[in-house]
């Protein structure tokens, strides 16, 4: 890949909008990307493999649960803060904003919100010094948008229970130290439970071929009569609405990263049509070429500006789940949409891994699909404004 030449796209002035604290989390964690990760986030995504000796690096910049608080080991920073890292992390490669966003939101955050003091003593500070990994574990082979439907489940035996399944489709798996599971009690109730590498009957085996989020560790989770202590599942929150709240957290900054994505892909564009010449002049000269650009920074103006206000809601412990949906969807189908305009705009050379497009387009086909459905956030909006479930 060539030189990281990235610079910010602002149309509506939001940096007025930002706290100086804001500016300086974000420029930093720009900084750090550019310096550390864009070097080398080409060659490994052409390997398939996660570049580990970053984990470090990501969690200075406050990449694993920045909104954690200082008590437990995170940085106690706003959801507009976590927001802004994650965009900048997907700027550079979406595999990039997975793992620190599963680190922070699905992992961290459920150990924060259900656990007791003592899970929260033993492992959030460790996560959030990127010491220890984690993953989590709720879709299955054959429970993805129905996650109510799994069959990973647990038996008591005194102080320990025996747990049994298999999970699919896991960000960090491969490498990850403890698993947050959801899995059915004897009574059919799901309960979180931290697994810990180590663990007999625990594997983690990678999945390989994928054509996307290459630079993403992505693996299964395998349970066989695995016997895990009691005092490692989470007490205090059970039922399907515990990981749909950890899931709440990660489309907020999933729908953040995507905007990062589109401005790279904006960015990329439009330098490249300011320098391409083609019948005596550069081809943002052209109608059409205008017409793309135009039409690119408009929808990220406008999704920097719902996501904004999400983050406020946020903040003020206001803002719903069918709001975090639409503001997922929308933004990750916006930047799936100006990664194929700027492919376009850059011709041949798009195609080529000297510039980012390529690879963020084929990210964002994982992006729109993981962690519900585009369509499947469709139905939550409709059914928040008609009342009526549509998903079955």
């Amino acid at each position: 890949m060539s030189k990281d030449q990235y610079q910010g796209h602002d149309y509506y002035l939001m940096d007025e909008l930002l706290s100086d604290e804001h500016k300086l989390i974000r420029d930093s964690a720009r900084a750090w990307v550019k310096k550390e990760v864009s070097p080398i986030i080409e060659d490994y995504y052409e390997r398939s493999e996660f570049p580990n000796q970053i984990l470090k690096g990501l969690a200075g910049i406050g990449g694993f649960g920045p909104y954690i608080p200082e008590l437990y080991g995170g940085a106690g920073l706003d959801q507009i803060s976590y927001g802004l890292i994650m965009q900048e992390l997907e700027r550079c490669d979406s595999g990039l904003r997975s793992t620190s966003s599963v680190q922070s939101s699905l992992v961290m955050y459920p150990i924060w919100k259900f656990g007791n003091e003592e899970q929260r003593k033993k492992y959030l500070s460790k996560l959030a010094s990127g010491d220890m990994i984690g993953c989590f574990g709720l879709t299955e082979p054959d429970f993805g948008s129905n996650p109510g439907g799994m069959t990973t489940n647990f038996t008591e035996d005194g102080d320990h229970i025996i747990l049994n399944g298999a999970k699919m489709w896991i960000s960090n798996a491969p490498f990850a130290d403890i698993a947050v599971v959801w899995a059915k009690d004897p009574s059919n109730r799901i309960k979180g439970v931290i697994v810990e590498r180590g663990m007999e009957g625990f594997q983690t085996p990678e999945m390989h071929g994928k054509h996307s989020l290459r630079a993403s560790a992505t693996g299964e989770l395998i349970f066989n009569n695995v016997k895990v202590p009691k005092a490692n599942i989470l007490p205090n929150k059970d039922g399907l609405g515990a990981p749909l709240m950890c899931l709440d957290s990660a489309r907020y900054g999933i729908a953040w990263g995507a905007i990062g994505a589109a401005m790279d892909c904006y960015d990329s564009a439009l330098r490249y049509s300011k320098e391409r010449i083609q019948f005596g002049k550069p081809i943002a000269s052209f109608q059409l070429i205008q017409k793309k650009l135009a039409e690119m920074i408009t929808e990220i103006t406008k999704a920097q500006l719902l996501t904004y206000r999400l983050g406020q809601l946020k903040n003020e412990d206001r803002a719903t789940s069918p709001q975090i949906s639409m503001a997922k969807r929308n933004n990750v189908d916006m930047a799936l949409k100006v990664a194929r305009e700027a492919r376009q705009i850059h011709g041949a050379m798009g195609i080529m891994n000297e510039y980012s497009v390529m690879r963020h387009m084929a990210n964002l086909e994982s992006v729109i699909t993981y962690e519900g459905t585009h369509d499947i956030h469709l139905l939550i909006t409709g059914f928040d404004v008609t009342g009526i479930q549509a998903f079955s």
